[in-house]
């Protein structure tokens, strides 16, 4: 089995920054979606990814944002990957230079293949549970058995994962990376190295294991 990337989405503080890529975290997500609890300002998030080290991913967060807004972070903030969270077309996602993984929301296993011919360009397709009044973020999972084994693109699975069950999580649905927020946070936006440090720990157990 390859080894399973780790993602450490809505991250707000410099520590935390520090934590996950101390865990062994390779990559770090940037929220700029207002609503979110998670949220970081075009500047509070420069000086994030400025903290960030050497070869950990820097990504960016949005939901069905403006076009220029996309482009007035990506004019300050220098942003590895991009992650479209809403209901974005791939010639929307394709236009900003960056590589771009898209996310959906998980309601039927259709959805998934579907998924992968419409964002062929896409540098990974991230799967979500479904919750009609978030986009990502509620810390539910969703069932699993609906992903399919036919896989075009790199497989993200994110949706209630936390060092509890994300090892057979791995095992099940044998992912291209996993991708954790609320499950490694002491409240919303406040993430506890402890439950970083455990959630890694679980994904490198399986990943030398399996």
């Amino acid at each position: 089995m390859k080894r399973v990337r780790t993602k450490i989405c809505g991250i707000t503080r410099r520590q935390d920054v520090q934590a996950a890529a101390d865990a062994g975290a390779d990559a770090l997500g940037f929220v700029f979606y207002k609503p979110s609890p998670r949220a970081v300002s075009v500047a509070a998030a420069r000086e994030l990814v400025d903290a960030t080290p050497a070869f950990v991913t820097t990504v960016g967060l949005f939901v069905n944002p403006q076009p220029h807004e996309v482009r007035d972070v990506l004019a300050t903030v220098p942003l590895d990957l991009l992650q479209f969270h809403g209901d974005e077309s791939a010639e929307f996602c394709q236009q900003f230079g960056r590589p771009w993984i898209k996310a959906i929301r998980v309601q039927h296993g259709e959805q998934i293949v579907e998924a992968f011919d419409l964002y062929p360009e896409a540098s990974g397709l991230l799967v979500d549970a479904y919750d009609p009044a978030l986009f990502g973020g509620s810390g539910k999972t969703f069932d699993w058995s609906l992903i399919p084994d036919l896989r075009p693109l790199p497989l993200i699975l994110a949706g209630g994962l936390n060092s509890a069950n994300v090892a057979a999580a791995i095992r099940l649905t044998r992912p291209w990376a996993v991708d954790v927020s609320g499950g490694v946070e002491a409240s919303k936006g406040i993430k506890d190295a402890g439950r970083i440090n455990e959630f890694l720990t679980e994904v490198q157990r399986v990943n030398e294991t399996d």
